[in-house]
């Protein structure tokens, strides 16, 4: 990490680094080889007490490491990046499956047209920024190649009372918009969803109440 000019590097294992970058792993317990924070490690050089004083506010290599590991900059191995690059990939194009349709056919769009699609558009993707954060940028990159369609629907939905308690909470996980118990036990629910999860959710909603719930898209 470079702060006003200077230089503060760390020596880690390479792989529990990337593991704590992305939130694998939680505690910092043996991801540095070296419990020293170094100008240039290379050179032996090491910063003094004070020069981390004044650029962290502490001299406490722990909290320094963490802040480095969180925000600077790791030298990740060449299959290291490979597998991050791939993960965020796999990221947007789930995003992508669950949030957009093609307007031609209603559906969502297959996970193998998608990877097609960002493969023709060469987009680049960014290994460590979040995958939501790239949306933007990917969807511009897109559109030139395949159409797509971003809305939500309203799905109504009646459980039966054998159902209704067991699978609230699947229901409640996709946002209730309303919900009404009625005197016989059963449950009726609103829930507004991106268009490209009706899929996903018919095929649970069948498959938890064994076929028995009643649907309807609501206008």
């Amino acid at each position: 990490m470079d702060i006003n000019g200077e230089r503060y590097e760390l020596l880690v294992d390479p792989d529990l680094a990337y593991a704590y970058r992305i939130g694998q792993k939680k505690e910092l317990n043996n991801v540095l080889t070296v419990e020293e924070v170094f100008k240039n490690f290379k050179k032996g050089e090491r910063h003094t007490t004070s020069s981390l004083q004044k650029a962290f506010g502490t001299t406490d290599v722990w909290q320094i490491a963490e802040r480095i590991l969180k925000n600077g900059e790791i030298q990740l191995t060449t299959e290291q990046k490979r597998k991050m690059l791939e993960e965020k990939r796999k990221q947007v194009i789930a995003i992508l499956m669950r949030e957009a349709i093609d307007p031609r056919t209603g559906a969502p769009h297959t996970q193998m047209r998608l990877e097609q699609a960002l493969e023709q558009s060469r987009v680049h993707i960014d290994g460590f920024k979040d995958a939501g954060q790239q949306l933007d940028e990917v969807i511009k990159a897109l559109r030139p190649i395949i159409p797509l369609k971003f809305e939500h629907v309203k799905i109504a939905a009646r459980i039966p009372p054998d159902f209704a308690q067991r699978i609230y909470g699947m229901l409640k996980g996709y946002g209730i918009q309303r919900e009404e118990w009625s005197r016989d036990g059963s449950l009726i629910v609103v829930i507004e969803m991106p268009a490209g999860m009706q899929g996903e959710f018919y095929e649970r909603l069948n498959k938890a109440t064994a076929g028995s719930a009643e649907t309807k898209i609501v206008k």
